[in-house]
């Protein structure tokens, strides 16, 4: 039997190919299948660690042990997943034109990793780090390898090392508010993909589209904040829907 999500995947590559502007909206979902859990999901990040107590700004300056034991264990993970189909098809998508961008709640560094070159890291990303105090950049590149003797990591001057994304109690980097702004400056179409739409002030991102007159295409497995938002909503894994969007829209 056919499966339900498949015509109506033809129908968000006609909107695909007749949009002057489209971009990409991604979450956590996205990356799922690259072996990097949802943090809210059971089994994720947020299910052994308290967010509050390991990422946010109290933590960084009450609690750097916990962070850092936080951040190894996410810094493993990271450094085991590979872009996955998902990934590779929104590459593909603005490698033909058909994609401006993406902005990604994400901070793994997958979507680059699988090609995309235009992408706003929304809440920031592991692939810079810097020291809390004096703002030197470190060498991030043996992390993953470190062990609890090492930790938490800091700098000659003695600041915390840490990374740029945005703990809990931060506002967003102002580059990225003004990279999204450029990106959807235009788009008449957001193609949202592994997010349940939950996180402000980002979810505010595909409704932006949608009051400035442009199409919403989600790709999403169960229910989220965009269910009636969406011109089409394909309930199905990114991983399967997306390359075949990418066929379909190119062909």
């Amino acid at each position: 039997m056919a499966e339900p999500w498949r015509e109506s995947c033809g129908r968000a590559a006609e909107l695909l190919r007749g949009a002057r502007r489209a971009v990409a909206f991604t979450g956590a979902g996205v990356s799922v299948p690259s072996g990097i859990p949802d943090f809210r999901s059971p089994g994720g990040l947020w299910s052994r660690f308290d967010p509050l107590a390991v990422a946010s700004v109290q933590a960084l300056a009450a609690n750097p042990l916990g962070v850092w034991e936080f951040l190894l264990d996410a810094l493993r993970l990271f450094h085991r997943a590979e872009p996955n189909p998902a990934h590779r098809a929104l590459a593909a998508l603005e490698a033909d034109g058909l994609l401006a961008g993406v902005v990604t709640q994400n901070i793994d560094g997958l979507h680059q990793r699988a090609g995309s070159r235009r992408v706003v890291e929304f809440h920031g990303s592991v692939g810079a780090w810097h020291c809390q105090r004096c703002g030197r950049s470190h060498d991030h590149a043996r992390y993953h390898e470190l062990a609890a003797a090492d930790l938490p990591v800091t700098c000659p001057c003695g600041g915390l090392v840490r990374p740029g994304v945005v703990f809990f109690g931060e506002g967003i980097p102002d580059a990225a508010v003004t990279g999204t702004r450029d990106l959807l400056d235009g788009a008449d179409l957001v193609l949202v993909v592994g997010t349940s739409g939950d996180v402000a002030p980002a979810n505010a991102i595909p409704w932006r589209v949608k009051r400035a007159g442009g199409a919403v295409v989600e790709v999403n497995l169960g229910p989220t904040a965009y269910g009636e938002l969406a011109d089409i909503r394909l309930d199905a894994p990114a991983e399967r829907v997306l390359p075949l969007l990418y066929e379909l829209a190119k062909s």
